[in-house]
């Protein structure tokens, strides 16, 4: 008698590289958020790195500023609203059309917010992920999560929409 194993052709879900004191194990908020979205990576990322151009397609993202540009590089300085905080972040990875993470803080809580771009059949698959630190994220996790959650996915949704549309 013979016997047969299957063989997982899936290809495993990709993941923000998390930096220790920030990874989803060791924050109070942890979110996750992925969508398929019909467009190359390559235009998806154009869209990603002009935040100026975030509020079109996502709603909470106002009052942008970009310090030396208006667009994100390794270790450029942004300063912005979302949630109703303003928030201070620094590009901390940046892989063109792959990967691009950020650390901030602001009204007493440190995040990091990361994006990972993968080309599958007919598009790519986009992961936004975020952790949250400090006492603001300890005392209204429940709250900030669900939040998050609802506006990151459309944060993802409007990237689709004006992604499948063109460059920016």
């Amino acid at each position: 008698m013979s016997r047969t194993q299957a063989v997982s052709t899936a290809q495993p879900e990709p993941s923000v590289e998390f930096p220790e004191g920030q990874r989803p194990s060791e924050s109070p908020i942890y979110t996750r958020n992925t969508l398929m979205i019909a467009a190359p990576a390559e235009r998806v990322w154009a869209w990603l790195i002009v935040p100026k151009r975030w509020p079109e397609f996502y709603a909470n993202a106002t009052r942008i500023e970009v310090e030396g540009g208006d667009r994100l590089a390794p270790g450029t300085l942004f300063h912005w609203n979302t949630l109703g905080l303003r928030v201070h972040t620094t590009v901390q990875q940046f892989v063109p059309n792959q990967r691009l993470s950020w650390a901030g803080h602001g009204m007493g809580a440190a995040a990091y917010h990361g994006w990972v771009i993968e080309p599958r059949p007919g598009g790519c698959l986009v992961v936004t992920e975020e952790t949250q630190q400090g006492f603001l994220a300890s005392v209204s996790r429940l709250f900030v999560r669900r939040s998050l959650l609802k506006w990151h996915q459309r944060w993802l949704e409007g990237l689709a929409q004006v992604a499948a549309g063109g460059m920016p």
